[in-house]
C-alpha cells in the first residue's frame, strides 16, 4: 500500500496506528463516578497495548468536561491527567469536532506530526445514571420543562417543541422515505440486525431476541422512528490508544493500521439547512476518506457505523458506497447483506457487529472504533466475524456522527 492516496496526496495518517483499546464496565444506571469509569478504560487500553502509563504523552477527548446535558461527559483532559499524573506533550478536548471520533482524528494528526508518541483518546458517558427514573427528557437540553435560554441551533427548534435529535433525524428519514420509497418495514432491519449481534455480546445492554413484528408494534417516538430506532442511554467509558507507526516493536500485538481518514464538511454547518438532508455531512466525510486511499467499498469486510438513530446507519451505508444513493432500504432488507455472516461476501458488509448503540448502548461513537479494532484483531469472541475461508476480516470502517458532524476511518489489520 502506497503512502499516497488515490489523488497522489501524501497521507500523514499512515504514520499512526491503533495500538490498544479498553472499556470500563458498561451498563444501565450503574451509578459510578465518571472519572472512575474513565480510569478503568484507560488502564485496560494501556495494558492491552503492552504499554505503561509513563508511555502516554498525549490525551484527546470529546467533548471535554461539560455538565450539560447531564451525564454527557463529566471528565475532561485535566481531570484524567491529574488523576493519573501523566506527563503530557500534547492534549486536546472540546465540542467543535467532526463527530465524536474527531478526537481520534486529532490524535492521529498529533502522532503523525511528532507532537506525541502515544495518545490516549477517550469518551465517557453516564447518561443512564444521570437520567435515573426521570425519563430521557431530563437529560435533553430544553426538554425537561425547566426554564432554559437557548443559543445557536436550539433557539430555532425549541419554540416548535423539537429539543431532540430524534425529531431532527426523523424529518430526514421522512424525506428519504418520500424521495426514494424507503419503508419502516425496511428500516427495521438495522435494529433487528443489531439486536441479533448484541445477543452474543456479553457487554451489550439489551440481548434478548427481537422480532420484526415486535419492532413494528412498539411505540412511536418521532415518526417514522420508533423506540427501537433510538440508541440506549448507558454508563461507560471507552479508550483508544493511537501510537506512532514506528513503535510497533514495543507493542503487545500487531497494531491496526490507519489507511485513511475522512473529516470533511463541504456543506452548511447546519442540522436543518444542509443541501441534502438525506446524506448530511456523512456524504462529505465519506468522500474525503475514499479520496485518500486506493481501496474501495468492495474491499471492506466490517462496517461499524454510527446509529444514534437507525436512519443514520442507513445513511452511512449509502454515503460510504456500500449501496447506491436511495438504495439503502433495499440493501438492508432481510439483513442478508449486513449480517455477521456476510463478512467478505461480495456486495455485502457486516454491520455493527457488537450491537451498535441501538442494542449495545450509547457510548457515543467510540464503541464503533473499539469494535472495528476488536474484530480486526480477532478478539470478538462469539460475535467474531470470519470470511468464507475462515480467515479474519482485514479491512474495516468505523464512522461516527450525524447532521453536520461526521468522521470516518478506514482501518486494516497489520
Amino acid at each position: 500500500m502506497s503512502d499516497r492516496g488515490s489523488g497522489g496526496i501524501r497521507l500523514g495518517e499512515r504514520e499512526a496506528v491503533i495500538s490498544g483499546v479498553g472499556q470500563s464496565e458498561i451498563g444501565r444506571r450503574i451509578y459510578r463516578d465518571p472519572l472512575g469509569l474513565t480510569i478503568d478504560a484507560t488502564l485496560a487500553a494501556v495494558e492491552h497495548a503492552g504499554l505503561k502509563l509513563s508511555d502516554i504523552d498525549g490525551i484527546s477527548t470529546y467533548p471535554g468536561n461539560i455538565n450539560q446535558p447531564p451525564g454527557f461527559s463529566g471528565v475532561g483532559v485535566v481531570e484524567l491527567q491529574d488523576a493519573l499524573r501523566l506527563d503530557l506533550n500534547w492534549f486536546c478536548g472540546g465540542m467543535e469536532l467532526p463527530g465524536q471520533l474527531g478526537a481520534v482524528a486529532n490524535a492521529i494528526a498529533a502522532v503523525s506530526t511528532g507532537l506525541a508518541n502515544h495518545v490516549l483518546c477517550f469518551r465517557t458517558v453516564w447518561e443512564a445514571s444521570a437520567q435515573g427514573d426521570k425519563g430521557r427528557a431530563s437529560v435533553t437540553m430544553g426538554g425537561g420543562g425547566d426554564a432554559f435560554r437557548a443559543h445557536g441551533f436550539l433557539q430555532w427548534t425549541l419554540p416548535f417543541g423539537a429539543p431532540s435529535a430524534a425529531i431532527w433525524i426523523a424529518m430526514m428519514a421522512n424525506l428519504h422515505f418520500h424521495k426514494y420509497g424507503t419503508t419502516r418495514e425496511q428500516l427495521a432491519w438495522i435494529a433487528l440486525n443489531s439486536r441479533r449481534n448484541a445477543e452474543v455480546n456479553p457487554n451489550a445492554i439489551y440481548r434478548q431476541p427481537m422480532t420484526h413484528a415486535e419492532y413494528m408494534d412498539v411505540r412511536m417516538i418521532s415518526d417514522p422512528l420508533c423506540l427501537y430506532d433510538c440508541d440506549i442511554p448507558a454508563d461507560g467509558s471507552t479508550a483508544i490508544l493511537v501510537s506512532r507507526a514506528d513503535s510497533s516493536d514495543d507493542l503487545a500485538r500487531e497494531p491496526v493500521q490507519v489507511q485513511a481518514v475522512g473529516t470533511a464538511l463541504r456543506g452548511r454547518p447546519s442540522w436543518d439547512q444542509f443541501d441534502d438532508l438525506t446524506t448530511m455531512a456523512l456524504r462529505d466525510a465519506a468522500a474525503m476518506m475514499w479520496e485518500r486511499t486506493d481501496l474501495n467499498p468492495s474491499d471492506v469486510h466490517i462496517a461499524e457505523l454510527y446509529d444514534g438513530f437507525s436512519f443514520i446507519a442507513l445513511s452511512w451505508l449509502e454515503a460510504l458506497g456500500f449501496c447506491g444513493e436511495g438504495e439503502g432500504g433495499a440493501f438492508i432488507e432481510g439483513a442478508e447483506r449486513i449480517s455477521r455472516e456476510s463478512c467478505g461476501v461480495p456486495g455485502s458488509v457486516a454491520l455493527n457487529t457488537h450491537g451498535g448503540q441501538l442494542s449495545a448502548g450509547r457510548l457515543h461513537g467510540f464503541g464503533f472504533m473499539h469494535e472495528a479494532c476488536t474484530q480486526l484483531w480477532g478478539e470478538a469472541g462469539e460475535r467474531q466475524c470470519l470470511q468464507g475461508d475462515g480467515s479474519l476480516p482485514e479491512v474495516a470502517v468505523a464512522a461516527a456522527g450525524g447532521g453536520p458532524l461526521a468522521s470516518t476511518f478506514l482501518l486494516t489489520s497489520g
